[in-house]
């Protein structure tokens, strides 16, 4: 695709076949997007005669509110050049459907000189379905998004669903190894595929060596899958029968091998039926993990050496503990008092929200869902009992009927009527009451015109 540097090209909505012709971006600064914004609206078909449908060969290029659907092999190739890295790739609002390999994938060069760094796929739907899954090949070569020696990416807000073969073991809904690092993925949902999140896969190179760095960030480790890297506030679920009954199953949830430095912070790993590993798994010498406040349906399992540093974790939990397990919502209801308020805590600015973006509590809980209990029931009888004027004053005697669920209740007083809006602005006449309080009598500045009075009950969160 010949282009200026930093060009955006828009496509008009519609379906556009291919006919095995790909897109080829060697420029710089690219955007290529629906000019609707719409992209169910916008939809590239490669009819499995396509190969590669979308590489990306230069840095700072955009692909956002596209379809891409039926790759011979992969949607989109994010690619280094044997002239430089390919750095800052941003995928957005993009939907991916039956790749027949990985929907995302991630290379070096030839050579392994130069790399694709610093990456961003967010807010995307990838999936493989049952009209795309007889299309996979080579013992189920197929996945998600899939990185080779890539540092620096971040894969957040996304759903990804589906990789499973009836015979054949897929590759994970996120993976990266070879000697990847840094990699950040966090409030993804994964449905139904056969392995979770990876960091690293093997205990050695096949063939080509994995990437290292000049800083040695894991010193005396001859063969590193991923460095550092965090996986966290993710639901990741198996529930369906197909995926159980075919010839690998649900694998494991997040599967860290060679992973030295990996964090595994605040994950929800739920399946319907026992993985044939684990939940959450770290396999080979090199893995030196921390494994912290995840919220697993069945076993958190050591491999072949590995070492990580356990803390807050809950493992074997029955589903009654979510809004839907069997069906994949993964949020806490209120009353799974085995995680609300369980977790540990954990050093600053690793993990503040949650898969919504709740803000944690000080007793955060367990996986990645930070259970807000709904605010206190509306105070709608408060009332003036019985009010008594003085020079300048007015002494009021309030009352109301104080919700269940209060735990404080403020009051306040205003010359003109109180809103959500400029509640703020209104005059505190208390803010130290408990829940249960309903009566409150305090004088109030009255100049003979009309007293408004407003009140607000909090729960235990502050809602």
């Amino acid at each position: 695709m010949y282009s200026e540097p930093n060009t955006t090209i828009r496509i008009a909505d519609g379906t556009y076949e291919l006919h095995g012709a790909n897109l080829w971006i060697d420029t710089p600064g690219v955007t290529l997007c629906s000019a609707s914004g719409n992209r169910e609206a916008a939809v590239i078909d490669g009819d499995y005669e396509t190969t590669e449908m979308i590489t990306i060969a230069a840095s700072n290029v955009t692909i956002a509110d596209l379809t891409l659907k039926r790759a011979y092999t992969h949607p989109i190739h994010v690619v280094a050049t044997p002239d430089g890295d390919t750095e800052n790739t941003l995928i957005y609002n993009v939907h991916i459907i039956d790749p027949a390999e990985q929907a995302v994938k991630i290379n070096p060069d030839e050579d392994r000189t130069h790399f694709p760094d610093g990456g961003l796929i967010a807010c995307s739907h990838i999936e493989l379905t049952d009209a795309g899954r007889p299309h996979i090949r080579n013992g189920c070569y197929t996945g998600g998004v899939d990185g080779h020696q890539a540092r620096s990416w971040v894969i957040r807000d996304n759903i990804i669903e589906g990789f499973w073969c009836a015979s054949g073991l897929s590759e994970h809904g996120i993976h990266f190894w070879t000697g990847s690092r840094d990699t950040v993925v966090k409030r993804n949902v994964l449905i139904d595929n056969a392995r979770g999140v990876g960091f690293g896969l093997g205990e050695s190179p096949w063939d080509d060596p994995w990437r290292t760095y000049d800083d040695d960030p894991c010193p005396g480790a001859d063969h590193v899958g991923h460095y550092d890297g965090i996986v966290r506030n993710n639901f990741i679920s198996a529930g369906r029968d197909a995926l159980f009954s075919s010839s690998d199953g649900f694998d494991c949830g997040i599967c860290l091998e060679q992973a030295c430095g990996a964090q595994v912070l605040h994950n929800t790993v739920v399946s319907a039926d026992a993985p044939v590993s684990s939940s959450i798994e770290w396999r080979f010498g090199n893995t030196d993990a921390t494994i912290t406040n995840n919220l697993v349906s069945h076993n958190l399992q050591q491999r072949d050496g590995a070492s990580a540093s356990l803390a807050g974790n809950l493992e074997e939990v029955p589903l009654s503990l979510f809004v839907d397990g069997a069906g994949g919502d993964l949020h806490l209801v209120g009353s799974a008092s085995l995680a609300i308020g369980r977790g540990v805590a954990i050093s600053a600015g690793l993990c503040e929200d949650d898969i919504d973006g709740d803000l944690r509590g000080p007793a955060r809980d367990i996986g990645a869902d930070e259970c807000i209990p709904p605010p206190p029931a509306t105070v709608t009888d408060l009332r003036v009992g019985t009010a008594i004027t003085g020079t300048g004053v007015l002494t009021a005697t309030l009352r109301w009927t104080a919700p269940a669920d209060a735990v404080t209740t403020t009051l306040r007083y205003s010359g003109t009527l109180i809103t959500a809006m400029d509640w703020a602005a209104a005059s505190l006449m208390t803010d130290t009451l408990s829940g249960s309080a309903e009566t409150y009598t305090a004088p109030v500045p009255c100049g003979g015109d009309t007293i408004y009075f407003a009140l607000k009950s909090q729960n235990a969160e502050g809602a």
